[in-house]
């Protein structure tokens, strides 16, 4: 964590675990309080997602959180049992830049992009299958159209408020 923070070593998800697996019952243990995972997945070969569920602007001093929440989960589920196959996961339900892609600056250096990050499409393809986050989007597009009614009502009456302190 502390060569990441300075800079001195560039995020490396397989080697964090690798590095992880090979002290994970040495030592004394510590009984450990750790931030509750927002998602667990099992696969049917026995690996283990837990994914951690984010704004889609974090902060720098976030980011640095975050992995080290990541590296506690992996420690923990490896201390339990050293095999595991156990991937912790940073998770943005959407893109605000779409249709660019997702690119904050303060996830650089910090994470490992290619096995520690899910963002909008391909977070909800990997829970619910490919063509799931489509799917999602048609439902969300479905639901505004038959509420429209309902939400432009409910917001005219903040519309009104605004005129008259205006």
């Amino acid at each position: 964590m502390d060569q990441l923070t300075r800079a001195s070593q560039d995020p490396d998800k397989v080697r964090e675990t690798n590095d992880l697996r090979l002290v994970c019952r040495s030592g004394n243990m510590n009984v450990v309080s750790l931030t509750n995972v927002d998602i667990w997945l099992e696969s049917f070969d026995g690996q283990i997602f837990m994914i951690d569920i984010k704004t889609a602007k974090p902060n720098i001093a976030g980011f640095q959180k975050h992995k080290r929440t990541l590296l506690e989960w992996v420690a923990s589920e490896l201390a339990r049992n050293p095999k595991a196959m156990a991937h912790s996961i940073i998770a943005i339900p959407y893109n605000p830049y779409e249709p660019e892609p997702y690119k904050r600056w303060t996830i650089r250096g910090m994470l490992d992009l290619k096995h520690e990050l899910l963002v909008a499409k391909e977070l909800w393809d990997f829970i619910g299958g490919e063509g799931a986050y489509e799917d999602l989007l048609d439902c969300f597009e479905e639901s505004g159209i038959e509420l429209r009614p309902e939400i432009d009502k409910y917001f005219a009456k903040f519309e009104k408020n605004i005129s008259l302190n205006s």
